[in-house]
């Protein structure tokens, strides 16, 4: 009969070890799930896209954080808002439920960083490139682009797309979101005061955003 006893009184702190064991392991498994980042590292190998050929981008070089994925992130700002981090390089394509989508970028050179809202008036897809002058002037070498323009193409500034920022008076800011062949720069402050994304990013973001006054962007510092 004591051996018995033993027999069930070792069952059931079994039974309790079990269970416990079983909380536990649910517990790490719904953490896991509330912390999960889908992360895009494998979408930036080389692609055709009207007629021009994107070199792949040796993405093992660009740090991770700056890869394109999906995140928990808590903003009072509607889906489809466009949200620029300047002083982390992020850009943030608000969806639905506490997510976005973040990219990694390259911003303005100190003293040519721009904040406040804006929208996106127009996007153009291989757009045409027309340096504003005050650039000329400090780069006598891209005057000749002012005018007529630089025409599309992989050695282009603004790259594979190009989304055109306004004020809510319906002027051009003369800032933009756009791609770039500059891959190395994505994280660093290089631009002359753009916000600019690798191509295969910016053409992600392309196909997401919809032009016009709901077409939310905001840039923090």
């Amino acid at each position: 009969m004591r051996f018995r006893n033993i027999l069930t009184a070792l069952g059931l702190v079994m039974s309790l070890g079990l269970a416990g064991c079983t909380t536990t392991t649910g517990d790490k498994a719904e953490v896991a799930e509330t912390t999960k980042v889908e992360i895009f590292s494998d979408s930036y190998g080389s692609v055709t896209d009207a007629g021009y050929a994107l070199p792949a981008i040796p993405i093992q070089k660009v740090d991770k954080k700056f890869h394109r994925q999906i995140v928990d992130y808590a903003t009072t700002e509607k889906p489809g808002t466009v949200v620029v981090n300047t002083r982390e390089r992020f850009l943030y394509y608000v969806l639905p439920r506490g997510k976005a989508v973040r990219y990694g970028i390259g911003v303005g050179k100190q003293g040519f960083a721009w904040e406040g809202e804006a929208y996106i008036a127009w996007k153009q897809a291989w757009p045409t490139w027309h340096p504003p002058k005050e650039m000329a002037e400090r780069k006598p070498e891209v005057a000749k682009y002012v005018e007529k323009g630089m025409e599309p193409g992989l050695r282009n500034p603004l790259g594979a797309r190009a989304m055109y920022l306004f004020n809510e008076k319906g002027q051009d800011t003369l800032f933009r979101l756009h791609g770039t062949p500059e891959w190395a720069s994505i994280g660093t402050a290089a631009s002359s005061g753009c916000i600019r994304m690798m191509n295969q990013d910016v053409i992600d973001l392309y196909n997401r955003v919809k032009p016009g006054r709901n077409s939310k962007v905001v840039v923090q510092q």
